[in-house]
């Protein structure tokens, strides 16, 4: 993961993500692209102000976004002073999902980094709406969701959670094999069960394939009854063994897409408490995207 891009819109819940990016990366070379989006109101009649102190509100608009991104570098520098860590910003007049999308095209990213705010009162959901955007359009790269209040913890104790019912490839388990090799971490595969009952042929042939991959990493499997609905599960299994991070796999039928569709009523009681690990449905594209990493790595 060399390539890390982390919007933010200069919030306390976006520093939070910042912080822990800074901690969990420390100790690896890494380039942080930070993005700020601005969508500033085009004044479309008489009465409203198109300058503000003789500059055009969009002018005005840019200006902050550059002069907030360069004071968040600093103070990042100021903070850590990470001799392994370079920055990049990117100001840009666009709608943040369409500008991430495109980012991640252009300068090959390897990890989003994004903070969760949930709404309040009934609406209140595991992530922030935008957070679900991107994870929704991430479809080249993971994306870590860190929560509001979350201090960073070293991740030791990672949970992956997965029906089984789908073969993985190398390239979608590769973020979550290497945050365990960098941590030394336990990786504990969560199966959630409607009522428990044996594995198919199926299952159990990716199990033993899951298996295979992670014969590097200490891992066990925990089979567990579903409760009112996946996230509540997810959210009383990490909470009982002390989790740090979760990961999940983004794909049809999958439990993030489960937990993005349950009703607001069955998930109000699940906010995310630990950083969440999103990877998109990766396929043959991303094992050639890897390919040819590692051959520009060789050669350059």
């Amino acid at each position: 993961m060399q390539r890390i891009l982390i919007p933010t819109d200069f919030s306390e819940n976006a520093w939070n993500a910042i912080n822990y990016a800074m901690q969990l990366f420390r100790n690896k070379q890494c380039t942080f692209y930070l993005l700020n989006t601005y969508t500033p109101v085009i004044p479309s009649s008489r009465f409203m102000a198109k300058m503000i102190d003789g500059v055009s509100i969009v002018d005005a608009v840019r200006n902050s976004s550059e002069q907030g991104l360069l004071n968040t570098v600093d103070r990042i520098k100021t903070k850590y002073g990470n001799s392994n860590h370079s920055f990049e910003t990117i100001s840009s007049f666009n709608l943040l999902v369409e500008e991430v999308k495109d980012i991640v095209d252009a300068y090959d990213i390897d990890l989003v980094v994004t903070g969760t705010k949930g709404a309040s009162g009934i609406d209140e959901v595991f992530m922030g709406s935008n957070t679900v955007r991107i994870i929704k359009n991430s479809k080249k790269c993971p994306v870590l969701a860190i929560p509001q209040h979350f201090d960073f913890v070293t991740p030791s104790e990672i949970a992956f959670a997965t029906d089984f019912n789908r073969f993985y490839t190398a390239s979608e388990l590769n973020p979550l094999m290497e945050l365990a090799e960098m941590f030394q971490a336990t990786i504990r595969i969560v199966h959630v069960q409607y009522g428990i009952k044996a594995l198919s042929e199926l299952q159990q042939f990716n199990l033993n394939m899951l298996r295979r991959y992670l014969n590097q990493s200490e891992h066990y499997v925990h089979t567990v009854s579903e409760l009112n609905s996946v996230s509540q599960t997810l959210e009383m299994f990490t909470e009982e063994l002390d989790i740090h991070l979760l990961a999940l796999l983004n794909y049809q039928h999958s439990y993030m897409e489960k937990m993005t569709r349950e009703p607001i009523v069955k998930r109000t009681a699940f906010h995310t408490q630990i950083p969440l690990l999103v990877i998109p449905e990766l396929g043959m594209e991303g094992v050639s995207k890897n390919v040819k990493k590692k051959e520009k790595a060789m050669t350059g």
